[in-house]
């Protein structure tokens, strides 16, 4: 009983066993030496995350992901040590303990330099299969320093943390029982980290930082572009929607729109200015009303009216990501096709970036949306049916989410609308996990054929996936780019403990067979492939390229057009410099 109300610190070799109630030492931070269980275990951990993930990583980003994937196995080897000690007095004697760390420097080190070395091939190798160049500068001395900075970082306040929790006890201990001030000290020094890092460090200081970031990038507007002179795109001559209130990128967006005459002069044919509507975050409308996502829809139809969208050949509604992005590669290429006889609307939810909205703003962006779809979908179903444009939605990332989340299902999907492409969209999508929880058996989940492909057709490739199957493909129909490698489509908490299904046999075509998967290591690897997803070129990552010039030419073509046509439009979408 004695011993078990004992906490324990190592010195040098020696164990040192000190009451709870005796003055803590607060050189521990610095002094106590690691723990070789947990080193041990903190190193394999370090030596897993060098196995190759989705997408080539770049030295700095591995000795981040390395550093703090050792922290992690550290952690969890000092659980297992801890435990160990209270179960099993047996200790091993100070010559076997100096032989174990003289054996864990000699083989940890030569292991790790050897290790990373191998690391480096297998990124040379995946690099080569997503068709980068193989030059590549991996610098293992920096990886390691890296890494070991970051983990005696993540020690360092683990151990302020528990030398603060040992304190508090002792404190306790002065007015209750040992065992109900552990208890106590637990559990207060829990909450106090936790209400510390959620409000405080990420609230107030990721967050709120992101935030003010965001905020004056949303009233800048990026170099070349000017408020447009046709009345048909939000911001121009009698807009209902001021220029300076559509945002950075409503701006962008609005400002981009190319002209009939830009399109003649590529197409050779008459071409219509297009219409494009854009309601921001920032609409003065939205903050004079109870619901704000009501009256960004009321806004967007009243200017899809004034600007006679609803007589176009295609009205498109577009979800927007979290700054309030709509990809030029999406939005031109219908445009184009159509000789710019088309409608684009769009509604922002939110300026900040999609790694801050995927956090605080997803519903948000189902909301917006949804209120966006609903509201466009009853002016037009009002229209008579021969009288009416072909109606189609799309998005990218978040945007697609936010599509999908304004429809009950596939069925809904089908039934409200005339066509969708959605493009790279995150793994919570409600739609696509149905489709893929649903999928014809033997399928893959990276390329799923979903009721043998009758409306619905997933491509990384489109030129030739959406000739798959080669059964009947009715209308209307949905068109889904997905990349294999692609970390925004599979990223998920559930990466911490069970492996994933896009890394069953066969392989996406752009996976190298060396990955493996390991618990917790590979979600942060995941994590970390998010932030370089765009460092590969198209259709690799979260890159999509020209893929959605056969998206579009696959769900609502112009009359006449055909497959030379559709190459000829992805040239010229490749060769262009995109806008924003």
């Amino acid at each position: 009983m004695a011993d078990a109300r004992r906490w324990i610190v190592r010195r040098g070799g020696a164990i040192v066993r000190k009451p709870y109630w005796e003055r803590p030492d607060s050189t521990y931070l610095v002094r106590r030496w690691p723990d070789l269980t947990a080193a041990c275990v903190g190193t394999v951990f370090f030596w897993l995350s060098l196995t190759p993930s989705l997408v080539p990583r770049p030295w700095l980003l591995q000795g981040v992901v390395g550093g703090i994937t050792a922290a992690i196995g550290y952690g969890l080897g000092s659980i297992v040590a801890t435990v160990c000690r209270v179960l099993f007095r047996w200790r091993p004697s100070e010559k076997a303990r100096a032989r174990l760390w003289q054996a864990y420097w000699l083989i940890g080190l030569v292991l790790t330099v050897w290790l990373i070395a191998e690391s480096d091939h297998a990124q040379r190798r995946l690099r080569e299969l997503q068709g980068l160049p193989p030059s590549m500068a991996w610098h293992t001395p920096v990886i390691m320093l890296i890494a070991v900075l970051l983990w005696a970082l993540f020690l360092f306040v683990a151990r302020g943390i528990r030398l603060g929790a040992r304190r508090l006890i002792r404190a306790l201990h002065r007015f209750v029982p040992l065992p109900v001030a552990i208890g106590l000290g637990v559990a207060l020094s829990a909450l106090i980290v936790t209400i510390g890092l959620r409000d405080v460090v990420f609230q107030r200081g990721v967050i709120d930082l992101a935030d003010r970031i965001a905020y004056a990038t949303n009233g800048g507007t990026k170099e070349g572009i000017r408020r447009p002179t046709s009345p048909l795109v939000s911001g121009g001559p009698g807009s209902l929607l001021r220029w300076q209130d559509l945002g950075f990128q409503g701006r962008n967006f609005a400002g981009s729109t190319p002209t009939g005459e830009q399109i003649t002069q590529y197409t050779g044919r008459p071409a219509k200015d297009p219409v494009r509507v854009y309601v921001s975050a920032s609409a003065p409308e939205a903050f004079s009303s109870r619901d704000p996502f009501e009256a960004k829809a009321r806004l967007a139809v009243e200017e899809l009216e004034r600007t006679g969208a609803f007589d176009r050949d295609v009205l498109a509604i577009a979800g927007t990501t979290g700054t309030g992005w709509v990809n030029a590669d999406i939005s031109e290429p219908l445009e184009y096709m159509h000789d710019g006889d088309t409608a684009i609307v769009a509604v922002q939810y939110s300026y900040l970036p999609s790694w801050v909205s995927f956090l605080v703003d997803k519903e948000r962006a189902a909301q917006a949306t949804s209120r966006l779809v609903d509201a466009v979908l009853a002016k037009w179903s009002a229209l008579p049916e021969d009288d009416r444009p072909r109606l189609v939605v799309t998005g990218e990332s978040l945007g697609g989410f936010a599509i999908e989340s304004s429809f009950d299902g596939v069925d809904d999907l089908l039934a409200r609308t005339d066509g969708a492409l959605i493009v790279g969209t995150p793994n919570f999508a409600p739609m696509s996990q149905e489709i893929r929880d649903h999928r014809d058996a033997g399928s893959p989940v990276w390329r799923p054929l979903y009721d043998e492909g009758r409306n619905v057709r997933f491509a990384q490739f489109p030129e030739r996936d959406l000739k798959r199957p080669d059964g009947a493909w009715g209308h209307p129909r949905v068109v889904y780019l997905q990349n294999a490698s692609d970390p925004v489509v599979w990223w998920s908490s559930a990466l911490l403990l069970h492996r994933p299904q896009w890394l069953d046999d066969p392989l996406g075509p752009d996976i190298t067979p060396a990955i493996r998967w390991f618990p917790v290591v590979t979600f942060w690897q995941t994590s970390v492939d998010m932030a370089v997803s765009y460092g590969v070129e198209a259709p690799h990552g979260h890159r999509y390229g020209a893929g959605p010039v056969d998206g579009w030419a696959a769900i609502v073509p112009r009359e006449g057009w055909g497959e030379k046509d559709t190459e000829r439009l992805r040239r010229h979408m490749e060769e262009r410099e995109a806008p924003y």
